[in-house]
């Protein structure tokens, strides 16, 4: 039967200088990866600030456009008015078949 010790939860290496350099190393790694993680955040936020901004100002350009066209053409009827046509009553009798 193995027994395993929890006491010992340091470095596996009883070596002074190993244990500096894995302390070294790893603080290295994750400096490194904070870094790296903030440039890559200012990527991605940079490219949703361009896209949205592109967006933005193709859609402030289209209501510019649909403006510019409604002022042009004032005698096209207002939504909401009056829609004139004929049309014919057409009374079909249940009782025939078609």
């Amino acid at each position: 039967m193995v027994r395993y010790s929890t006491t010992g939860r340091g470095f596996s290496s009883g070596n002074p200088i190993a244990n500096a350099l894995v302390i070294i190393i790893g603080a290295l790694a994750i400096g490194a990866s904070v870094i790296l993680g903030f440039f890559a955040f200012v990527v991605l936020a940079s490219i949703v600030l361009i896209m949205a901004s592109v967006i933005g100002i193709r859609v402030w350009w289209f209501n510019r456009k649909l403006q510019r066209s409604a002022k042009k053409a004032p005698n096209q009827q207002q939504p909401g008015g009056v829609i004139e046509g004929e049309y014919h009553v057409i009374i079909e009798d249940k009782d025939e078949p078609r």
